[in-house]
């Protein structure tokens, strides 16, 4: 019995080599699927921007959102932070001083006020004496305060000055708490017009009588000031007080006379 060969598809051979041939294939499909760049993950780097037609470019970077300890999110570093040139915080102004008030023309002081040391006192007029120096209110009335007549009056520009007693043999004095003054504090003069100048203390100071700055303490600044002289420092029965007390201060308001009717 004549036996036929089988066609070449249907041989055992074929059917081996087409068998193997699929197996190749689709374990090489599989790796290059395993090898591709998986561009849901964040990770990675970005692809590759070479390009045989082109000159090489940096491949944009992707946000990075990350959280500080805070749950903060912080600024991707592709995109820095520019600062705008502005504080983060608004910075408060110094406020303004106040202006100073118009200095008033002349008229004499009546009375001399310091409500924190509770003085209220009458004001007489002094001149300088024969040794070029100004004298003091009289002795037996310890409560008056001398300003110097030949120098401006309360409120004027220039440097005006007082002077009265720190203490008599029976007691305390006008200006027995004047160390006592504070800057801020203020004094108050009524002149023969009715208005008051109200001047602040800007600072206390003791001198030496033999070194007494007197271009400090009785030269014109600019503005209305006044200075409460009285006597200070160590005190000798023979001698008296080694030095004087000085009060600094400057106009810084005007009240106008008290209208009546």
């Amino acid at each position: 019995m004549v036996r036929h060969r089988p066609p070449w598809y249907r041989t055992r051979a074929y059917r081996l080599a087409r068998t193997l041939v699929l197996a190749v294939v689709v374990m090489v499909g599989g790796a290059r699927c395993a090898g591709g760049a998986d561009t849901s993950d964040p990770v990675r780097a970005a692809p590759s921007a070479k390009s045989s037609s082109g000159p090489t470019r940096a491949a944009p970077s992707a946000p990075d959102n990350r959280t500080d300890a805070r749950g903060g999110q912080q600024p991707s570093p592709a995109r820095p932070v520019v600062p705008s040139g502005r504080p983060a915080h608004p910075v408060a102004r110094p406020a303004r001083p106040a202006p100073s008030p118009r200095p008033l023309p002349h008229s004499r002081a009546i009375t001399l006020a310091i409500p924190y040391l509770d003085v209220d006192a009458p004001v007489m007029p002094l001149r300088l004496g024969h040794d070029r120096r100004m004298s003091a209110p009289p002795d037996d009335d310890p409560k008056r305060v001398g300003w110097y007549a030949d120098g401006p009056s309360p409120g004027e520009q220039g440097t005006a000055v007082a002077v009265g007693h720190l203490d008599t043999m029976t007691g305390p004095a006008v200006f027995a708490g004047l160390d006592e003054l504070k800057p801020g504090r203020l004094i108050e003069v009524r002149r023969a017009d009715g208005r008051t100048a109200v001047y602040a203390v800007d600072a206390v100071k003791t001198y030496e009588k033999a070194h007494f700055p007197d271009r400090e303490v009785y030269g014109a600044r600019g503005r209305p000031e006044l200075r409460l002289i009285t006597c200070g420092g160590s005190y000798d029965r023979r001698t008296g007080y080694a030095g004087n007390t000085v009060v600094f201060a400057h106009l810084t308001a005007i009240r106008e006379r008290a209208r009546t009717g």
